[in-house]
């Protein structure tokens, strides 16, 4: 299955990838799509013989637990909506807790890493055979970018992937950003990984932009393709030629020219390895098979996820081995991120509070873990702050009160509300 060029399709950017030239395949977030009907764009791509892949981004396959059904069912009614060769998703956790560890499930909103463990494959490669039955297509899963690193992993990154490809049959997606921002992150050395990993097994290739702070690579999606990023493509390139190369950009999108020019600038790194010499390549032998365990992979595995996500967004205490610089680095990034995507799923929000919308989510959020999605938490957030008083301007505070009422409840929430506000918190002793 050949691809070729593609570009993430976002509807902020629908008309500039029509106008595209040379795009022979296009890739969408499957949980940004209806089940049942499409729009017109992605119509008008497919009319024009160009292939849309969905991408998926929360069933969790590196989670504890077993993928959700509906989860499932959702991503396979948007395969057979598009007509797709495949679909996509990432080899990461997105939640926690739940019957496994007797804890309230929280949500990430976000792809984290799970551990190179052998507890962790084996969950991992349940889930995907489990998936791979599910699905009306063959699935491919993406290796993800990472702030943190987990004590006592047991594979590298390359072996963890290569054990996964030989137990289940999966497709790689190959994301070289990701390898660069693990590099810079995690001091892994992307041309190990490529060795390691099986190149034939993958099905395609992403291309992203980041961009460096403080000596920690932030994977945006929102910032040029950098000449590291393009020249982990290169020695991937020397190795294999992947059936697709694709550039993603999620955020703050810039003109069709700039566009145009990190493809271009693809193309041309793609070519320039091609005519390189082969580079030689012998295959390292597999990870050492592991020791005997006992049962309970499930169980362990979601322990110490329930208990790393705490951390992350409840402010609970780090588990050990962890560094604790670094999970504050990721926290914060989780609270900001749930920052912006709440302001996107509900934008009068930050209309109506102004320059102070993102000082006030980042205080609610400290407290408030998400357990729902995004548009639940807008509509928490807002009855934080009603039951609290605020905003201190009566005219935003009525706008609030509205918009609460128009999705949430006929009246605002009153003093019982807020007395259990007050005793939630007293409980939890912020």
């Amino acid at each position: 299955m050949k691809l070729g060029t593609g570009i993430g399709w976002r509807p902020e950017i629908a008309d500039t990838v029509e106008a595209l030239p040379g795009i022979d395949w296009v890739e969408a977030v499957a949980e940004n799509l209806c089940e049942d009907h499409l729009p017109s764009s992605l119509v008008r791509l497919r009319e024009r013989g160009v292939t849309v892949v969905p991408h998926g981004v929360s069933l969790g396959l590196g989670g504890a637990d077993r993928p959700d059904p509906g989860r499932l069912a959702g991503l396979a009614a948007r395969a057979g909506l598009l007509g797709t060769p495949l679909v996509t998703e990432h080899i990461a956790f997105v939640r926690a807790g739940g019957p496994l560890s007797a804890s309230p499930v929280l949500e990430a909103g976000h792809l984290l890493p799970v551990p190179r463990t052998w507890d962790a494959l084996d969950v991992l490669c349940e889930n995907v055979r489990i998936a791979q039955d599910s699905l009306p297509v063959p699935l491919a899963l993406e290796n993800i970018a990472a702030l943190i690193s987990w004590p006592g992993e047991e594979l590298t990154e390359g072996q963890f992937l290569a054990e996964l490809v030989e137990r289940t049959g999966v497709r790689l997606l190959i994301d070289v950003a990701n390898l660069h921002t693990n590099h810079v992150n995690r001091g892994e050395d992307p041309s190990t990984a490529l060795d390691e990993l099986p190149v034939e097994a993958i099905a395609y290739v992403h291309v992203a932009g980041g961009v460096e702070k403080n000596g920690v690579w932030h994977d945006t999606h929102a910032h040029p393709v950098t000449r590291p990023v393009l020249d982990v493509l290169k020695q991937l390139r020397s190795r294999v030629d992947p059936p697709g190369v694709l550039l993603e950009r999620d955020d703050d999108f810039p003109p069709a020219g700039e566009l145009a020019g990190e493809l271009a600038a693809i193309r041309s790194a793609l070519a320039s390895a091609a005519a390189a010499p082969p580079a030689g390549r012998q295959r390292p032998a597999r990870a050492p098979e592991p020791a005997p365990r006992a049962a309970g992979a499930r169980e362990r595995t979601g322990l110490s996820q329930t208990a790393l996500l705490s951390t992350l967004v409840a402010g609970t205490p780090a588990p050990d081995g962890f560094d604790r610089r670094r999970l504050g680095v990721q926290s914060r990034a989780l609270a900001g991120k749930r920052a912006e995507v709440v302001a996107k799923v509900a934008p009068e929000l930050p209309e109506i509070l102004g320059g102070g919308y993102r000082e006030a989510f980042l205080a609610y959020a400290r407290n408030r873990p998400m357990s729902a999605g995004y548009r639940r938490d807008a509509l928490g957030f807002a009855e934080h702050l009603l039951v609290t008083d605020r905003p201190a301007d009566e005219a935003a505070r009525r706008r609030l009160t509205r918009w609460w009422q128009e999705r949430a409840a006929p009246r605002p929430p009153r003093r019982g509300t807020r007395l259990v506000h007050a005793a939630r918190t007293a409980l939890l002793g912020r």
